[in-house]
């Protein structure tokens, strides 16, 4: 199995239950910007970063067994959930990956919201921006999401909590 596979399933592993195809893209995405070892391919996209690669990957693992993917229907619209299989977990006994001080930091993210996940992602996707020029640009991107300066600026403060720990 390729590396960046594995890498997938070690995170999954350490979140324990991602719920939500965009709450595990953007934990991907957050977790590459803090400079842990993933090297998908991001885009900007209407729910903030967005990697076809990552989606390619996942449907790989799950086609293969190695995820388990559960759909549910809230509200009128399909959730997935994921979470390793015996067969991902049995992958990873044989094959171990290791990121040091992961398992905290992807616990952390996964408590979090996927709304909250979209904004500091989001964030992070225009991080070189000042951050006043950031909360600019996050607030007329991300318009219809209506973030108010109290979360921006928690998201600004959270990040730098999660960039201080690595």
């Amino acid at each position: 199995m390729l590396i960046e596979h594995s890498k997938l399933l070690y995170a999954i592993q350490q979140a324990g239950q991602v719920v939500g195809r965009k709450k595990l893209q953007k934990i991907i995405y957050i977790s590459k910007k803090c400079q842990y070892d993933f090297q998908q391919k991001y885009n900007f996209h209407f729910f903030g970063p967005y990697s076809e690669e990552l989606s390619l990957q996942i449907e790989e693992l799950t086609n293969l067994g190695f995820i388990q993917e559960v759909k549910e229907t809230k509200s009128g619209y399909s959730q997935y959930n994921y979470e390793l299989s015996d067969k991902g977990k049995e992958y990873l006994e044989v094959y171990p990956i290791e990121m040091e001080r992961y398992q905290s930091f992807v616990h952390d993210l996964n408590e979090q919201s996927s709304r909250f996940l979209e904004l500091v992602s989001t964030m992070l996707y225009f991080d070189k921006l000042e951050q006043e020029a950031l909360f600019q640009k996050v607030a007329k991107v991300k318009a219809k999401q209506n973030y108010t300066d109290e979360e921006m600026d928690r998201a600004f403060v959270y990040i730098k909590q999660l960039r201080a720990v690595n």
